[in-house]
């Protein structure tokens, strides 16, 4: 049984910064009462966490391999136990947003040292279970989320969803002390600064443009001004990447078109399944009144449909060419959010399950399938840089999605709210339902009209969410088509760059973990 007490540390801190992704979800209409937050301010509370994790996943790999993965490790716990408590203490959306962001920071050291511990501590047919157990704790953890998120707001309140990981954390760094053992790769080259500092600040710059956008207006100072530097970053990124000698990303993989293909299933597959999900529990529990259990309980279906399909039809999935697997898997899960889209003033939480029970189907699909595409599409000495890639595309699509359905969601409350009956709810009415305050809207009615408030209410917040469903729908649909054409293309010749330092620039050198995780399926 000892021997498996490195598999537990791992596990325990991926499960924590995987749920941390989902469980903020079903407490944000909570937040924004509580904290008085806006739209955008929620939006960054999903997505500065998110964002950093997506902006320094491959350059904490890197500095992992130099330092010593067991550290960072560590180190990424402790921080992450600091900003927990931070955010669980904060007093104003600004530093909730801010700990967040550094949660994150400790997130991605955590992810991106997690395979290569794994790796590095287990052999043989031992290390396939660890990466089998492994994998089945991070499907897990999106399934216990929201429901773990709901039993902490309603019970506890919203602050306990941070709260809870500090005593987790302080087991987590005590047990990986004990039986961790330190690792490093000497192979590392040096770690690439440049090209980490360019990416976060291009990364940032572009989700702050589609959340400011949405609310500043198009044209504002800040939107213009943030849009040039997204631009001016994006291609200092692209030239540092170019030039150096050990890049975290080599640019020349995108030449394979089914290396290409699988980074967009990856970036579309957690925008596309993921990102609506903040506002349907918004008008699941601000509009439609259920409680934050309820509203993870709402999602529940499509994450345990997804696990399920995983785990039963895992094993047989890789032998589906995968540009029918992934194709096919986010056509479903755009399926699934159209079949959604058919919302009204009447409409309860059921009309959601057709739609969730489809997407989560297609999520259980492509899964199992993505990570071990993500390695055959590159040569092996590139494993561990596809998947440090794949993780950041990953986080990086749902970061893009919340942003951008944000603004779907704004619109079409402003159009539904801005003539007719809706114009008498006065101007900030859009901006309450959009953070989940429409009880306060409904409250302002004329003494009389509590009924008809209601009802236009629950019209307006319905289309809008339509409008965010026709969005993504569309986007599974389209994006489907072009992953399977890509991945349905002959590999191109293997790069020429030399391979010898690329292991630290992937994801904690987890090249060597490349066949395990094949085995795994995940």
């Amino acid at each position: 049984m000892r021997k498996w007490w490195p598999l537990v540390a791992v596990s325990l801190g991926v499960f924590m910064l995987l749920v941390d992704v989902t469980i903020v979800i079903v407490a944000l209409p909570a937040i924004g009462s509580d904290l008085d937050a806006s739209p955008s301010d929620l939006q960054w509370v999903m997505d500065g966490y998110a964002l950093t994790l997506a902006a320094l996943l491959l350059g904490a790999g890197s500095l992992a391999d130099r330092s010593g993965r067991r550290r960072v490790y560590t180190g990424g716990l402790a921080l992450f136990a600091a900003a927990s408590l931070l955010c669980g203490l904060a007093g104003d959306p600004a530093v909730l947003v801010a700990a967040r962001a550094v949660q994150g920071i400790g997130a991605a050291a955590m992810l991106a040292t997690a395979m290569a511990l794994l790796n590095s501590t287990y052999q043989g047919r031992d290390r396939g279970v660890a990466f089998g157990v492994w994998g089945a704790v991070s499907g897990a953890a999106a399934a216990v989320g929201p429901v773990l998120g709901g039993l902490l707001t309603e019970y506890l309140g919203w602050r306990w969803i941070f709260l809870v990981n500090l005593p987790l954390c302080a087991a987590a760094v005590a047990l990986s002390l004990a039986v961790l053992p330190e690792s490093r790769n000497p192979a590392a080259g040096r770690m690439d600064r440049a090209g980490t500092a360019a990416f976060t600040v291009a990364a940032g710059s572009a989700v702050y443009v589609l959340i400011s956008g949405g609310s500043e207006g198009w044209t504002s100072a800040g939107t213009l001004g943030f849009a040039a530097l997204a631009a001016m970053a994006l291609a200092a990124f692209l030239l540092v990447e170019r030039r150096a000698a050990s890049p975290m990303l080599d640019l020349s993989l995108f030449r394979r078109a089914p290396f290409a293909g699988v980074m967009l299933c990856g970036l579309l597959f957690s925008g596309v399944a993921f990102a609506y999900l903040p506002y349907t529990s918004l008008w699941v529990q601000s509009v439609l009144g259920l409680g934050p259990v309820g509203g993870g309980l709402v999602v529940l279906p499509m994450s345990a449909l997804a696990f399920a399909v995983s785990a039963l039809a895992g094993r047989h999935l890789p032998r589906v060419p995968a540009w029918l697997a992934l194709g096919g898997g986010l056509a479903l899960i755009g399926a699934g959010s159209l079949l959604q889209a058919r919302l009204d003033a009447d409409s309860g939480w059921a009309a959601l399950m057709p739609g969730l029970a489809l997407t989560g189907l297609g999520v259980g699909v492509v899964s199992p399938v993505l990570a071990a595409t993500a390695m055959a599409a590159v040569p092996p000495e590139r494993g561990g840089m596809a998947g440090g890639a794949l993780n950041t595309f990953r986080q990086l699509g749902q970061a893009l999605g919340i942003a951008a359905f944000g603004i779907v969601l704004q619109q079409g409350l402003a159009r539904a709210l801005d003539s007719g009956p809706g114009a008498a709810l006065g101007a900030s009415a859009a901006g309450q339902l959009g953070s989940g305050r429409a009880g306060e809207v409904v409250a302002a009615a004329p003494a009389g009209q509590a009924d008809g408030v209601v009802h236009l209410v629950r019209e307006a917040f319905a289309a809008a969410l339509n409008d965010v469903m026709l969005v993504s729908g569309a986007t599974g649909l389209a994006g489907a088509a072009v992953v399977g054409l890509l991945l349905v293309r002959k590999a191109a010749p293997a790069p020429a760059r030399p391979a010898a330092p690329t292991p630290a620039a992937g994801s904690g050198g987890a090249d060597e973990a490349a066949a395990p995780l094949r085995a795994a399926g995940r």
